[in-house]
């Protein structure tokens, strides 16, 4: 099976800043994820708006390879685990994890094509949104205060991600 920068895509739905699209893609690149899906972004030509492409500083590769797609069922098509990146609680009850121990799991389970969804920068994932994936992760914050911006999430999370595959590669060698 792909190893885990191969088999890990980037979801972010409704987004409304191409600047965080932007962001975010650098952020995906710099750890070495390249599998990026928006589904809905406010900004039809998100992928190409001058801001989107300044603050993806490099990282237009990924720009370029991401796909729009127009609902959350389609951007998980092909997948067999998807986890809803959120600050707030939720009603129903996935599995929970926090970022190293997501990031752990799918360096490990290796048989995972996994969507990793982040929502709106207002809004963050409607239930109904995160109701579709089959785990729930949450960046472990100030409880006051647990609001990231979408690029910072996506990189707390890629980060972890990289630690984890990394990992796994170095203690095969």
């Amino acid at each position: 099976m792909a190893n885990t920068f191969e088999r890990v895509r980037f979801v972010l739905v409704e987004t409304s800043h191409p600047g965080n699209v932007g962001a975010a893609a650098r952020a995906m690149k710099t750890m070495g994820f390249s599998d990026l899906v928006l589904v809905n972004p406010r900004d039809a030509d998100v992928l190409t708006h001058a801001e989107a492409i300044a603050l993806a500083s490099g990282a237009t590769d990924v720009l370029a390879a991401a796909r729009i797609v127009h609902s959350l069922d389609e951007a998980l098509a092909g997948g067999n685990f998807s986890v809803a990146l959120s600050a707030r609680p939720r009603e129903f009850s996935p599995p929970l994890f926090e970022p190293r121990q997501l990031a752990e799991h799918l360096a490990i389970d290796t048989a995972l094509k996994a969507a990793l969804v982040f929502g709106s920068e207002r809004y963050g994932l409607a239930n109904e949104q995160g109701s579709k994936c089959s785990a729930l992760g949450s960046v472990p914050a100030n409880p006051v205060y647990a609001s990231l911006n979408l690029a910072q999430a996506v990189q707390v999370i890629a980060y972890e991600c990289r630690v984890a595959a990394l990992g796994e590669v170095r203690s095969e060698d």
